[in-house]
């Protein structure tokens, strides 16, 4: 489960999750981010538009009254792309409707910084004034307001998110009509963009379909009568779902939006998961018959009622657990939780005591499993399972371990369960140099 957000179903009496706080600040019970992007309550989101329908929300409608100039402004945009040693995978450049070559606008930084892919501001400068829209990419990754907003609404909607600005210059428009294969919050910073959204030519497509399959049919349904045509202001926000076409087209200004796309994971996600596991099934994997004309329907025929039916029963024995195993290794990688600040842990590992007051990790997954023992009479281990590797600990730790990530203890010298204040420093060490622990605010 992952801190300060919604309760999670119990994966089972194998394993404990932690038991959720509600969220700080917001009216109502909203989630802050939540209410950053969408002008309706979070019920009303998931039952009439998640996944299923445009949804705009004017600036006046929105409790951002400042609009989302804090996440990041146009001078912010000028600092990443002059100062900040920005690399090609962090910044794309397209001009009427295609992507430029990374070698127009990258090369070496200079002396002790040779590297060949950093972004050059005089040539972002030249494409720009040309009329080239700038992306800046992963932003969830390298702009503080963005790593806290991005994490945060991961948590509500509980899905894996990216965060992408969009710069474009006056009267241009950097893409055409397309559709994502996810689905987005757009958040109007600065300027006003005209936007054009037309019904899906399939709908909640899947990350293997992108929209150049289909090029014919999206050119086609975007000469007909949009579905939402608006421009969007400063301070206003829009949630598109995956498969939703749209062009957008900046007015008689420069414009900076942001897009907070959220990489859906889906039923079809679940079949990947029970494919990958029915290899198991020695049935799935015999060969096809000896001189088999795989061209000739006749002879597949059989061969595919046969696996059908192996396929059918391999299923109905299928074990949710393994399954909920493999989509964990899958989901939990690919939302960090927030970042740790290294010298400062090295200070407090230095300095603990038995007062220091520490805290879970901020949106940090984790699974812990009970006692298991390898052999008769060998000592016990508790597992702790977290986004990118597992970790043991001592059977006599599970109270303290559970106490400390459920938020019920923060003082190190209040760990239940352990018999001296030696161990719980040992304990406390071993969470703060693993970064499941931090220090407390």
């Amino acid at each position: 489960m992952i801190g300060n957000g919604p309760p999670a179903r119990e994966a089972g009496p194998a394993r404990e999750r932690r038991p959720e706080a509600a969220p700080a600040g917001g009216t109502q019970g909203v989630p802050p981010a939540l209410a950053r992007c969408v002008a309706v309550e979070p019920a009303k989101f998931a039952a009439a538009y998640w996944g299923k329908a445009p949804l705009l929300s004017r600036a006046a409608e929105l409790p951002n009254r400042a609009g989302f100039t804090d996440l990041l402004s146009p001078a912010d945009a000028d600092d990443l792309l002059s100062r900040r040693g920005l690399r090609a995978p962090f910044l794309r450049v397209a001009r009427a409707g295609q992507l430029v070559p990374t070698g127009r606008y990258t090369g070496g930084g200079g002396a002790g910084a040779e590297i060949g892919d950093q972004v050059l501001d005089e040539r972002v400068l030249e494409l720009y004034a040309e009329g080239a829209t700038l992306v800046l990419q992963g932003l969830h990754r390298n702009w503080p307001p963005l790593i806290d907003l991005t994490r945060e609404l991961s948590r509500t909607l509980g899905q894996p998110l990216q965060v992408n600005a969009y710069l474009t210059p006056p009267a241009n428009q950097g893409f055409a009509t397309h559709y994502d294969t996810h689905d987005v919050f757009v958040l109007q910073v600065d300027g006003h963009k005209h936007w054009r959204v037309h019904e899906p030519v399939l709908p909640d497509p899947l990350e293997r379909q992108p929209w150049g399959g289909r090029a014919d049919e999206v050119s086609a349904v975007a000469e007909g009568p949009p579905a939402l045509d608006v421009v969007l202001g400063p301070g206003d926000a829009l949630y598109l779902p995956r498969g939703w076409l749209h062009s957008a087209q900046a007015q008689d200004e420069s414009t900076l939006h942001l897009t907070v796309g959220v990489r859906a994971l889906t039923r079809y996600t679940l079949v990947e998961t029970l494919l990958d596991l029915a290899a198991e099934d020695r049935r799935l994997r015999a060969p096809l018959p000896f001189g088999v004309d795989v061209a000739d329907a006749n002879q597949i025929e059989p061969e595919l009622t046969e696996t059908v039916e192996a396929l059918r029963e391999w299923l109905l024995r299928a074990d949710p657990t393994a399954v909920a195993d493999r989509l964990r290794a899958r989901a939990w990688p690919a939302s960090r939780p927030a970042p740790i600040r290294p010298l400062a842990q090295a200070a407090v590992l230095a300095a603990l005591d038995v007062d220091t007051r520490l805290v879970p990790r901020d949106g940090l997954y984790w699974q812990l499993e009970p006692e298991n023992r390898a052999a008769p009479g060998s000592p016990g281990r508790i597992t702790l399972r977290l986004f990118d590797r597992t970790i043991t600990f001592p059977a006599q730790c599970a109270l303290a371990v559970r106490s400390f990530l459920a938020g019920g203890v923060t003082r190190v010298g209040d760990l239940p369960g352990l018999d001296d204040d030696a161990d719980r420093l040992v304990l406390a060490r071993r969470l703060l140099r693993e970064a499941v622990a931090v220090p407390a605010a």
